[in-house]
């Protein structure tokens, strides 16, 4: 039997507010990420990323007292990420009531820390989160390149080979964000979903592009195991989760 597919809205927290912008810039105000989380478990979401988006660029640590305060609130799986650099940092964002660590920058400058975390706690609490962007130059073999500090800094890596990588190290999920479509609300990047899928066994939640509910199923068909976004529901109708699940559910995918 098929796993259901889950439905992820994403708080982009910024100095403990929630923001969106296009392509990780011209951020505006969403609203507070605690009055958010609680809204969209109520919403019927899944499970909530909450990704604070300058933690790498700004050199500090993820803003724990949020952490803490959207935990009390939600009663599904809480992802946490932004500043995750060791195995210190998960063990105190699971203190506060996170349920999975995502790890970016931190994982591509030394990719050991993957093995730490992952040989610590378990596979199931770390999650990748790798930020593409289209090369158009040759530079990388699949056409896609890894970036990191909120996708301000291109590496230079392959994004399939350095997920191919990641999950061999043990990482228990890959967050797949277009910096290309993020924040467009034109739909996913298909090709990049599926360029991945075929590369990794582990679950695989894209993101990045969502506009309307009929962009969700195609992300589906193109190997996503989960789907996430946030301008979609940051700024949708209040019922925009049930709409996509409703979307996927008809394109005849599972949905819980």
């Amino acid at each position: 039997m098929s796993v259901a597919i889950r439905v992820i809205p994403c708080l982009d927290v910024d100095a403990g507010r929630v923001v969106k912008g296009i392509n990780f810039e011209d951020l505006r105000d969403a609203g507070d990420p605690v009055e958010l989380a609680h809204r969209y478990d109520r919403a019927g979401a899944d499970e909530l990323t909450f990704l604070d988006v300058t933690a790498s660029s700004g050199n500090r640590a993820t803003t724990f007292d949020v952490v803490a305060k959207t935990a009390e609130e939600v009663f599904i799986p809480l992802t946490v990420g932004g500043g995750v650099r060791e195995i210190s940092d998960v063990d105190r964002l699971l203190r506060a009531g996170a349920d999975k660590a995502s790890i970016n920058t931190a994982a591509v400058a030394r990719p050991q820390v993957i093995d730490e975390i992952t040989s610590h706690f378990g596979s199931q609490v770390l999650v990748l989160s790798l930020d593409a962007r289209r090369t158009h130059d040759g530079s990388t073999p699949s056409g896609f390149e890894v970036t990191t500090h909120g996708g301000r800094k291109g590496t230079g890596i392959d994004a399939v080979a350095w997920a191919r990588e990641a999950a061999e190290r043990g990482v228990g999920e890959i967050l797949l964000n277009s910096i290309d479509a993020d924040g467009t609300r034109e739909g996913f990047d298909l090709e990049m979903i599926r360029a991945v899928r075929a590369a990794v066994k582990v679950p695989l939640i894209a993101s990045g592009g969502a506009g309307e509910p009929s962009h969700f199923p195609p992300a589906v068909a193109a190997g996503a195991d989960a789907v996430l976004a946030a301008s979609v529901f940051h700024f949708g109708p209040v019922d925009a989760i049930a709409e996509v699940k409703r979307a996927i559910r008809n394109a005849g995918f599972p949905v819980r």
